[in-house]
């Protein structure tokens, strides 16, 4: 990727902090018009590639070329904004209503991420997402022939998100993104470089294309050619089919991608999150009967009735202050509703995990926390496992057992919670944002955890791929006072918002409409069980057979693959084992396409 005619060049460049590299005689370009995402594990380096391309960080060595007069834009973590000015001088340079907003561009771009921030306020009185989106604002109404993000999703909403990755596909400047939103990934960028070890590796596509890319280069490292390329073109029949029923991936499907990294070395700080026993839950969860909720001024829900039955996984989804953490509390009993009552079933263990992260005794250690919760943890295979061996499939290693919980960064400290919260062996999980501070490896081992997990899950959250991933229903709050079901998802809560519903206002004394009446001669059905079928059902009890048998087929794989290893000079031998090898493979792949075939029919 790197041509004289790129608007910024790296040549072997190199960048250590104490003793680590994070940058090894790098070499890469930036074309015009490229839109680039940078992925890789939190502390890898990805924020120092982004410094070094800016010239904020010198290169230890090599060299760091740029184009005449290049204009670059760059959204930094934090922001230079003045205290001392408002909003209209931060963002609008001082400019009055009416010469903003006759500018189209200006006008949508105030709209999209301003909304509800008042003009004429002080910056110094905004909050941290507040602060966040006026730096986004003003980046983007200047003009660059680079501009260079470093997490622009965070304290944006999912109609954010979409609405900021269409902005960014239209412009013509180039763009390096670092972000942990796979779905903007997908959406807006067209290589994807990954930062691991050093080196910078380039893929490109977006992050589908990269999780495929890489597959098929560790596929070419394996020892065996044929085998891998039989599982990479399952892997990606499975991904043209849409990847069905993701909340229930079954274990043929770890097992492949256990296969396809297996000659990978572990990372220096593997997490694993180990499937904690959880008590089983009653038939009642969480009922929410004719509840009216306020926040101030604000009545975010009006006769609003919700039931959350065993093993639901739940999306909330809301503009910002629509009230989708404040039903989090309402449904955990920490906000009592001003009408109606929520209900918990007998055997309900919650756990709630907030976005703060001062809820930590900075002066506490890790460990010695850990151990006044639970000083041996069993596991849902009966196994005990100490507080510092939980600790270290958390990725809390070495001198990290014992440090201080104020000195852990903010992704230490999100996983850290993760771990004592699920060390109470809840049933029941409302999740707050859980993506925050996490990077994308940490996400694909919390999905794998959420898989396996028995419970029923609440999740808020602005990561949509996160969002889509872990849960099988999403529910919207609108601004009507409801909580409303959307068969279609995402999608179909942005073409609401597209065709005007309505959104919260401050007004206490707004009229809104109570539950639809059900029709005539029927009464109303838990949400749940009117999305059901006996199709569906069926279905699911079809892959759940599959699934043991697909076991089966598996561990007699593994019984005659030590067999042939031990008959390696017995030819007579070897060709008998491989022959059942060979009915074994073939009746694997029969298992499996009729899973994925059972599976379209719960997507």
């Amino acid at each position: 990727m790197t041509t004289a005619a790129n608007l910024v060049n790296l040549e072997r460049v190199s960048k250590a902090y104490g003793i680590r590299p994070l940058l090894d005689d790098v070499s890469l370009g930036i074309g015009a018009g490229q839109r680039i995402g940078v992925v890789g594990r939190n502390g890898d380096g990805k924020t120092t590639l982004l410094r070094v391309l800016m010239g904020e960080e010198p290169a230890d060595t090599g060299r760091v070329s740029r184009a005449r007069d290049l204009l670059v834009g760059y959204l930094h973590q934090g922001d230079e904004l003045v205290d001392s000015h408002t909003v209209r001088e931060a963002v609008l340079g001082g400019r009055d209503d009416h010469e903003w907003a006759a500018d189209v561009r200006t006008r949508e771009v105030v709209e999209e991420l301003l909304a509800g921030v008042e003009l004429d306020r002080a910056v110094a009185g905004l909050s941290g997402g507040e602060r966040r989106r006026c730096a986004l604002a003003a980046l983007l109404l200047d003009d660059h022939d680079l501009v260079i993000l470093d997490e622009p999703t965070n304290h944006l909403d999912v109609e954010a998100v979409a609405w900021l990755a269409d902005h960014l596909t239209k412009r013509s400047s180039a763009l390096v993104v670092v972000t942990h939103d796979r779905w903007f990934l997908d959406a807006v960028c067209q290589w994807t470089w990954e930062v691991h070890d050093g080196v910078v590796d380039a893929y490109e596509g977006g992050y589908a294309a990269f999780v495929l890319a890489k597959a098929e280069r560790q596929r070419q490292a394996a020892a065996s050619e044929v085998r891998r390329q039989n599982l990479v073109r399952k892997e990606l029949a499975w991904l043209r089919r849409g990847a069905p029923a993701r909340t229930s991936k079954p274990k043929f499907r770890i097992d492949a991608a256990t296969e396809l990294i297996e000659d990978v070395p572990p990372p220096r700080d593997r997490m694993e999150l180990q499937r904690f026993a959880t008590q089983r839950l009653g038939k009642d969860v969480v009922d929410v009967e004719d509840v009216d909720l306020s926040r101030g001024e604000r009545q975010l829900l009006s006769h609003a009735t919700w039931r959350l039955g065993p093993g639901d996984r739940v999306g909330i989804v809301g503009v910002n202050g629509a009230g989708k953490t404040s039903v989090l509390s309402l449904l955990s009993g920490e906000l009592a509703p001003s009408v109606g009552k929520v209900r918990h079933g007998r055997t309900v263990a919650l756990q709630h995990l907030t976005q703060q992260l001062d809820d930590l005794d900075p002066e506490a250690r890790v460990l010695g926390t850990v151990e006044s919760i639970r000083r041996v943890t069993r596991t849902a295979d009966g196994s005990d496992l100490t507080a510092t061996s939980m600790l270290e499939r958390f990725g809390f290693t070495g001198d990290k057992l014992t440090a201080r919980l104020g000195d852990l960064s903010g992704g230490e400290r999100r996983r850290f919670q993760l771990l004592r919260l699920l060390m109470t062996e809840p049933n029941v999980l409302l999740l707050d944002e859980p993506t925050n501070d996490l990077d994308i490896e940490t996400l694909n081992v919390l999905e794998d955890f959420l898989d396996g997990w028995p419970g029923t899950l609440v999740v808020v959250s602005h990561d949509r791929y996160f969002l889509e991933r872990v849960t099988d229903s999403v529910w919207a709050l609108l601004g009507d006072g409801q909580i409303s079901m959307l068969p279609r998802g995402v999608d179909e809560y942005l073409e609401r918002r597209r065709e005007g519903i309505p959104t919260p206002t401050p007004s206490a004394d707004r009229a809104l409409p109570g539950p639809p009446e059900p029709p005539t001669g029927q009464s109303e059905a838990p949400p749940r069980a009117r999305a059901g079928s006996a199709e569906e059902r069926e279905a699911r009890k079809t892959m759940a057979r599959l699934d043991k048998q697909l076991e089966r087929v598996a561990a007699r794989q593994a019984e005659l693959d030590t067999e042939m290893a031990a008959h390696l000079s017995d030819y007579e031998k070897l060709a008998e084992l491989g022959k059942v090898a060979a009915g074994l493979q073939a009746e694997r792949e029969e298992l499996e396409m009729e899973w994925l075939e059972a599976a379209e029919l719960v997507e």
